[in-house]
């Protein structure tokens, strides 16, 4: 078996098929880990989740902000940001099915050999990685649970910025959340910026890169995390890798080999 990682589809499936021909990728053999934000602004969103069901037995996958968005619109909880790349999906015949296989997954998942921890925003450095699983599975329980919509309408909103573990019901859940999927940039004491979007040369004082707070070798694991497409995966670290290489802005697609830590590259221009 070998393990793939890939970086955020954002709907790009064509990007997506040439990586896993280039690695001769077998369902039936390898496992193929996403990263988040396999939905909108792509050309593709609704086939490359029917692609994806249909290997699902391969898959691990941890949700991104457009992932849990793209639900909450499909379960009518929000009418917020609809963009028109998700049409197609949000009226396709399957889309409550292929939303209820998107509840399933996880927000962090660590690999069997701990190898490897994965989220689609990253892993706050004030978190150890038992408890970033945690505060994972926390999360997982209400997705999966009769209060999804409740979640979902409380989810939006940048506050609190910064993690309190005495923080309660939506306002933990929400904090979680938005460390785990939208995460880019916080100061010294965890305090998050979650309106910048920008190349790490860009970050305003007091900020940096969250994964600049975390010491090296602090973690056994190695991180990999998408979501910044502006970082260009340049983390500047061995035991930090970003995999969202900006497909969906005409850039490329990048996979991780997680075996032998090899990269490969598809470009996106259509």
């Amino acid at each position: 078996m070998s393990r793939y990682a890939v970086g955020d589809l954002q709907g790009c499936l064509k990007p997506l098929l040439c990586l896993l021909e280039r690695v001769n990728f077998n369902p039936e053999r390898d496992q193929l880990w996403l990263v988040g934000d396999l939905v909108n602004r792509g050309p593709d969103s609704l086939d490359t989740l029917r692609y994806l069901y249909g290997i699902k037995d391969s898959l691990r996958i941890t949700l991104g902000n457009h992932d849990l968005h793209c639900i909450a619109l499909a379960r009518g909880t929000t009418t917020r940001g609809r963009h028109p790349s998700l049409d197609a999906l949000l009226n396709a015949p399957d889309c409550a099915e292929l939303m209820h296989w998107l509840l399933q997954q996880a927000l962090v998942l660590r690999s069997e050999d701990n190898l490897y921890l994965m989220s689609h925003a990253g892993i706050p450095s004030a978190w150890s990685s038992e408890h970033a699983l945690a505060l994972s599975q926390e999360v997982e329980a209400v997705l999966q649970g009769p209060k999804v919509d409740d979640f979902f309408r409380n989810m939006y909103g940048d506050e609190p910025r910064k993690w309190d573990a005495n923080l309660q019901g939506y306002e933990r859940l929400r904090a979680i959340t938005n460390h785990l999927t939208r995460m880019r940039i916080c100061d010294a004491q965890g305090q998050l910026e979650l309106g910048f979007k920008g190349a790490a040369a860009d970050i305003p004082a007091p900020y940096r890169p969250w994964f600049e707070w975390q010491p090296e070798d602090s973690r056994s694991e190695t991180l990999i995390f998408g979501h910044w497409a502006a970082l260009e995966c340049a983390t500047q670290r061995e035991d930090i890798i970003a995999l969202d290489s900006g497909c969906v802005w005409g850039r490329h697609m990048t996979m991780l080999n997680m075996d032998n830590r090899e990269i490969y590259h598809c470009d996106c221009a259509d």
